[in-house]
């Protein structure tokens, strides 16, 4: 089992996740995070913490976020590893509460 960052995080990506993991199992896009399944210790820390609540356990996932558990993983392949937090992206409350986001999401690492 491992964590899932889903939709919510979408044009958001707050990192308040990041600073409470005790691995560093957050990798960084540039408008999303994912977490690696292969370094996630299911420890949860990082559930509370996340204000727009796009975290879940895998098998906690709801349905129509079930495609965020592989790409989850096959992004955690691709992007780099964030070890410490940083402010959210500037449009991240105009984007909060917004719902059907995953067009928006971009597939390219951060810097």
């Amino acid at each position: 089992m491992a964590f899932v960052v889903t939709e919510p995080c979408v044009k958001c990506k707050f990192t308040d996740c990041v600073n409470v993991c005790p691995v560093d199992c957050f990798r960084e896009g540039v408008n999303f995070l994912v977490i690696d399944p292969e370094e996630c210790i299911d420890c949860g820390a990082c559930v509370p913490e996340c204000p727009v609540e796009a975290i879940y356990l895998d098998e906690d996932v709801p349905e129509r976020w079930q495609e965020y558990i592989p790409l989850n993983a096959h992004l955690s392949e691709k992007w780099p590893s964030i070890q410490s937090g940083h402010g959210a992206l500037d449009e991240a409350d105009d984007f909060r509460d917004v719902a059907l986001k995953r067009h928006l999401l971009s597939m390219t690492a951060a810097d």
